[in-house]
């Protein structure tokens, strides 16, 4: 029986693994195989003779590794290709695999989730290599979260990954460190990964892997089981990276911030979001305790706390209003991100509870957040100097220039306030208003006769010479 040939096929439709998993489910005959194969010969000709005839700056261009099922791609990380990682991932010992997951993002279809020591990614039961496009090293997840679904009557819940360089709004989709734009994500999916899972616990046969009967152990929901296993591998991979603190998962918290809208499908329970529109595109507003997030359609957008720079409304109507959020993007460049049509009734909570709580809306404290996120990036770097055997008297004296930084930070704050005190104490006239008009003149008087005093010991001093003249 004739086979697929699967190289052809992955170099033609590589950005596009929906549609690679669909004919893989297709060919199921002769016919159908034969088919796929003429059609991947055919297209990966073409490209390859247009390619021959475009001028070299274009076919440059044609040359960039296309994932994630985006159209512009991004840029490969030297020595990383799509393909390379994907051998990589697969020839890793698989520590748990989840079966059956709700993916949304990169491709929405259910897949299996793999975690090895060094990766998560995604397959399907028919092929056991990861998907191309979906797998994602640990050291790059810079972010976890997990949310409720909104507005289902069933409860489920939504784990967000982000990696590192994919969640801030920037020109180039780089977040940054130290004020300048970070490296991409070296994992080959420069995408974030969102699946849900529901409030119930696993099927049973649904784990599989060596960790599988200590993860049936905790695997009371689907919820616990991933909050039992995914920290073990974050902790790994901060070791790996010499870091002190491993990234954490971010629950939504109603304490932290709640809406006062009322949810009819489930009254008894808070929401804690906000619908929210980033331009024609609906979602809702997260305000979390490590910064704001906005989803889950693609691009979904996390702005950290210690990358605001202020907050400020707009459009304030009667039933909606608008949020503006400048957010620092590196080398003292901002960018201004418009969330609209929020509810008036969450206007105080997000306001009082959340901007006010965190000095959002004041632009002098984002000196001091980023102040303050430096240290902590330069503290992590530190400890990757010391985990790679550098000296760590370097990273202790950037640490302390830091310090020194987030300490003048603090000076130069209050020695704004200390100033605009003295300026209102300076600007203080007593005798300027009108109900103290005698007063002003009683005092101008008793200043008249003062200098007369002040004559009268002149004379008195005059007469003392002449005296002694005697």
């Amino acid at each position: 029986m004739s086979q697929l040939d699967t190289e052809k096929l992955g170099l033609v439709f590589q950005s596009r693994p929906d549609i690679l998993d669909g004919i893989r489910e297709a060919a199921d005959s002769p016919g159908r195989i034969d088919l796929f194969n003429n059609i991947a010969a055919f297209v990966l000709e073409q490209l390859t003779a247009d390619a021959a005839d475009q001028p070299v700056s274009k076919r440059r261009r044609v040359d960039v590794d296309q994932t994630n099922g985006t159209s512009n791609g991004h840029v490969k990380t030297e020595g990383t290709s799509s393909t390379d990682i994907v051998a990589e991932a697969a020839a890793e010992e698989l520590q748990l695999e989840i079966k059956d997951v709700s993916v949304s993002i990169p491709q929405r279809k259910k897949y299996n989730l793999c975690l090895t020591k060094h990766f998560i990614f995604a397959r399907t039961n028919a092929d056991p290599k990861p998907v191309t496009g979906m797998v994602w090293r640990w050291e790059d997840i810079e972010h976890v979260f997990f949310l409720p679904v909104p507005e289902k009557t069933q409860q489920q819940f939504n784990y967000v990954f982000l990696p590192r360089g994919t969640y801030l709004p920037t020109s180039n989709n780089q977040s940054t460190t130290g004020g300048k734009p970070s490296q991409p994500s070296s994992s080959a999916a420069a995408e974030p990964l969102l699946f849900t899972i529901p409030l119930a616990a696993p099927k049973p046969g649904s784990l599989a892997g060596k960790v599988a009967a200590q993860a049936q152990v905790a695997a009371d929901s689907y919820s616990s089981l991933v909050n039992w296993a995914v920290p073990q591998f974050l902790r790994a991979a901060a070791t790996r990276l010499g870091l002190s603190s491993p990234v954490e998962i971010v629950a939504s918290d109603p304490k932290q911030f709640a809406s006062a809208v009322r949810q009819s499908h489930r009254p008894s329970e808070k929401a804690v979001h906000v619908k929210a529109f980033r331009g024609s595109k609906d979602g809702y507003l997260f305000f979390l305790r490590t910064g704001i997030l906005w989803g889950f359609k693609k691009p979904l957008v996390f702005l950290p706390l210690d990358r605001i720079v202020s907050v400020s409304y707009t459009s304030v109507l009667q039933r909606t209003f608008n949020m503006v959020v400048e957010v620092d993007v590196g080398d003292g460049a901002t960018e201004e991100l418009e969330f609209s049509m929020l509810d008036q009734e969450d206007y105080g909570g997000i306001n009082q509870d959340y901007v006010h709580k965190y000095n959002l809306q004041d632009r002098s404290m984002a000196e001091q957040r980023k102040a303050k996120r430096e240290l902590a990036e330069n503290a992590k770097k530190g400890g990757a100097g010391a985990a790679a055997g550098e000296d760590g008297e370097d990273a202790a004296a950037d640490g302390d220039t830091n310090m020194g930084e987030l300490q003048k930070a603090e000076m130069e704050e209050e020695q704004r306030l200390q100033d605009e005190e003295d300026e209102d104490e300076e600007d203080y006239d007593p005798g300027s208003d009108g109900d103290s008009e005698g007063e002003g003149t009683s005092s101008e008087e008793e200043d008249g006769d003062g200098d007369g005093g002040g004559d009268d010991d002149d004379a008195d001093d005059d007469d003392d010479e002449g005296e002694d003249d005697l």
